[in-house]
């Protein structure tokens, strides 16, 4: 009996060994596969916009041609999106830090309270705010500026960083301030000196994560701007009309999505370890 079972164990073996490398195979094609198909299509002539084949032919680089030439204002598109989700990013960490280690250090009284409300402002749907933000930005002012676009963003990435960093905080000893303290630093000291440098994989995870959804974000942008002086490259691409102004602009729409899919392709893979090492810190204590 026990032969029968190392051997039915010996031929399923096999199958433990690849089943989990197959898996794997099938949710990378699953990720990649639209963006493969947006880079075939950015690199297919304007005349082959419509084709079914896996491999563009004749290579083109046309429709990158027609995206930064005329008068789209792309260039400029990028230009603002960089400006905002740089901007967006930067305060993200500069108030959610400090937020963060007050909650993770502090004790004081409703303190899970004010967690869950923070956590809770993230879940409003962005459609139900546009109409409420359009008019108060209407009646200050703000309507083609770029603040019109950082402080809605700002106030749906702030609750997620500072969730994310107070669980990221708690889990570092309280002696490492106290010894800062023992050698002569003040309270702030310890913390810009000692924590934020150890806390590096977990703000560089919000970092990225913060600035991916500011550069991804369309909704507001598009909702608060009609000129294209300050429009984000999301938006401007939304209207593309063509070299023309009269025919489908889809191969240079692909070729827009691969533009502004670049770098948030380079920021994963230069700070991919660090990504790593922030999203999984905590689970081993």
């Amino acid at each position: 009996m026990s032969t029968n079972v190392k051997v039915a164990a010996a031929e399923a073996s096999p199958w433990r060994k690849w089943a989990p490398l197959v898996g794997v195979g099938v949710i990378v094609i699953y990720c990649l596969a639209p963006f493969y198909w947006m880079a075939v299509s950015a690199f297919r002539r304007p005349s082959d916009q419509f084709s079914n084949k896996l491999i563009p032919a004749p290579f083109s680089i046309q429709n990158f041609k027609d995206v930064f030439s005329g008068s789209n204002g792309f260039g400029k598109g990028l230009l603002n999106s960089l400006i905002v989700a740089g901007t967006v990013t930067i305060l993200t960490l500069l108030i959610g830090m400090v937020a963060a280690y007050t909650l993770a250090r502090l004790d004081f009284k409703f303190k899970n309270a004010v967690l869950a409300i923070i956590i809770t402002t993230s879940m409003f749907p962005g459609i139900s705010l546009v109409i409420p933000l359009l008019k108060l930005f209407i009646n200050i002012k703000w309507i083609n500026t770029y603040q019109a676009m950082i402080v809605p963003s700002l106030s749906f990435a702030l609750p997620l960083a500072v969730w994310n960093l107070t669980a990221f905080f708690r889990q570092m000893p309280r002696e490492l301030e106290q010894a800062a303290m023992v050698d002569g630093c003040t309270p702030a000291q310890a913390f810009r000196k000692v924590i934020i440098p150890l806390a590096a994989p977990g703000v560089f995870t919000t970092a990225i994560i913060t600035f991916i959804a500011a550069w991804n974000e369309f909704l507001i942008a598009l909702s608060m701007t009609n000129k294209k002086s300050v429009q984000t490259a999301n938006v401007i691409i939304s209207q593309f009309t063509g070299t023309t102004g009269r025919d489908q602009p889809f191969g240079s729409q692909m070729a827009a999505g691969v533009v502004v899919t670049i770098p948030l392709v380079i920021a994963v893979l230069l700070f991919q370890r660090r990504i790593v090492a922030g999203l999984t810190a905590g689970g081993v204590k």
